[in-house]
């Protein structure tokens, strides 16, 4: 029997640009941040090893978001990557004015996704995209003198960071997303600028409500 569209497990990594849109970029501003944040990806995912050649790549404009093999091990999406996605950006932005600097927010995610003529679809792509447009992310960001912020899913902290050996999940914020029709949680995370440790659950609560008026 034949099964079409047949659901298969990806990794889900999306990243966006802040102020992509604003007024002071011109479309040659525009295109040399396009140019900036494909070889920043590129190199980060060749500097820590993983296959940027076996992934599913989709431009969306102001972003990008990459559909990463089962087989890929999801450690080193958030305990090397962001470290090294940090670094090409920093390099970037020295080399460039300030309308073509990039400063990005990228959430991370996982689940089942099914291909089609059209291309590809699935809650989990659709709960990485609510994540990243997340406004605690964007607040997260602007509140930060990096270039980089991080918020995953529920699962994906659960899962991954918190079995994690080489990041602290006492460094990640739990914070409320509320995007169109999805309401959740996610945790976020400043690689290059970490947040202070919280090691007691009270604390961590109470940065979620901080977070939730903040929004």
């Amino acid at each position: 029997m034949r099964h079409k569209n047949v659901a298969v497990h990806r990794s889900v990594l999306v990243v966006d640009v802040e102020g992509y849109g604003q007024d002071w970029r011109t479309t040659r501003h525009q295109l040399a941040v396009r140019d900036g944040l494909y070889r920043a990806l590129r190199r980060a995912f060749e500097d820590v090893g993983l296959p940027w050649t076996d992934c599913r790549v989709e431009d969306r404009g102001d972003g990008a978001f990459i559909l990463v093999p089962a087989q890929v091990p999801k450690g080193p999406l958030v305990e090397s990557l962001p470290y090294a996605l940090a670094d090409a950006l920093r390099q970037h932005n020295k080399a460039h004015p300030a309308e073509e600097q990039i400063r990005l927010r990228m959430s991370l995610h996982a689940g089942e996704v099914a291909f089609d003529h059209q291309g590809v679809t699935a809650p989990a792509i659709n709960r990485a995209f609510r994540l990243v447009e997340a406004e605690p992310a964007k607040n997260a960001l602007r509140g930060s003198p990096g270039v980089l912020v991080v918020i995953t899913s529920e699962w994906f902290f659960d899962e991954v960071v918190r079995q994690s050996c080489v990041v602290d999940p006492a460094t990640f914020r739990q914070v409320p997303v509320a995007v169109k029709e999805t309401s959740t949680t996610g945790w976020i995370w400043r690689p290059d600028h970490p947040y202070p440790a919280i090691r007691n659950r009270g604390e961590v609560s109470a940065s979620l409500l901080d977070a939730a008026r903040a929004t």
